[in-house]
């Protein structure tokens, strides 16, 4: 099964939620900090609480590779947990040069065998087509991003009167020529997501910055909902797995996948 298809087929189940693990162990609960697998069995429980729900699993490389080795041994043992028929997130961001990009391109997809991968345009298409060659598999392209200093370079205005990421849409729709080419677009830039939503296509398209970064995610889904094909995963980290710092967390991590789950499936049936 291809990255796109997994993604399609949660879609078609009305789950559209991607389950952020950036998981920190200072925000974890008190009890499971001392644990000698802390993040895995943190990771487990969460993974354990929201997999009937869950559109997919987005794992930021940077919360496991601060920990070394031992962090990388938990990333590995949390993706050996998640089914394989759920589609997994490497958030890593990449984008290098030559043969660089290609080991990024292998480490990621071969040795760590995630379905996708963040990548960043500022060096242009020669920089991530290794991943693009892995035709089953999906690019999340940074496209216009959650953050303040998102205005430095992405919403410059080029000489024909475009910002900087709408030509970035333009070229990874020239890119995506194995039909595994996607868009990061954040939640808290609503006002350009209903100009920009016609210019998407059918792309796939990721949104970070819902809930605890300001983004509405009742206004970013009645715009996306215009689209023929939905194709969309909503990132919640925070909001979902440090829901409640007891016990509990993980049977209120469940909960609160449910309640986002709803809203985005009102929001559509309206």
């Amino acid at each position: 099964m291809t990255a796109l298809e997994k993604l399609e087929n949660k879609n078609n189940e009305g789950k559209f939620i991607c389950v952020g693990l950036d998981t920190d162990i200072e925000k974890i609960p008190v009890h499971l900090k001392d644990s000698q697998n802390n993040i895995l069995e943190f990771n487990k429980q969460i993974i354990e609480s929201t997999i009937d729900n869950a559109a997919a699993y987005k794992l930021n490389l940077a919360f496991y590779e601060c920990h070394g080795i031992e962090g990388i041994n938990q990333l590995e043992k949390t993706l050996e947990i998640i089914p394989s028929d759920v589609l997994t997130i490497g958030d890593a961001k990449r984008g290098d040069l030559g043969n660089t990009s290609n080991m990024y391109a292998k480490s990621i997809f071969e040795h760590y065998a995630f379905d996708s991968i963040t990548l960043h345009p500022y060096m242009g298409h020669d920089s991530i087509s290794p991943f693009l060659d892995y035709s089953d598999k999906l690019n999340f392209v940074l496209t216009l991003t959650s953050n303040k200093g998102a205005a430095d370079f992405e919403k410059v205005k080029l000489e024909n009167g475009k910002q900087l990421y709408q030509l970035i849409i333009e070229k990874v729709k020239e890119w995506n020529k194995n039909n595994n080419c996607g868009l990061v677009y954040g939640a808290t830039h609503t006002k350009e997501l209903e100009e920009d939503i016609d210019l998407f296509g059918q792309l796939p398209i990721l949104v970070p910055g819902v809930g605890a970064q300001g983004g509405s995610l009742k206004e970013v889904i009645n715009i996306i909902s215009r689209r023929d094909k939905m194709r969309l995963l909503v990132n919640v980290s925070r909001g979902i797995i440090y829901k409640d710092s007891s016990k509990n967390f993980a049977k209120a991590a469940g909960e609160e996948l449910i309640k986002l789950n709803t809203m985005v499936n009102e929001a559509l049936n309206k």
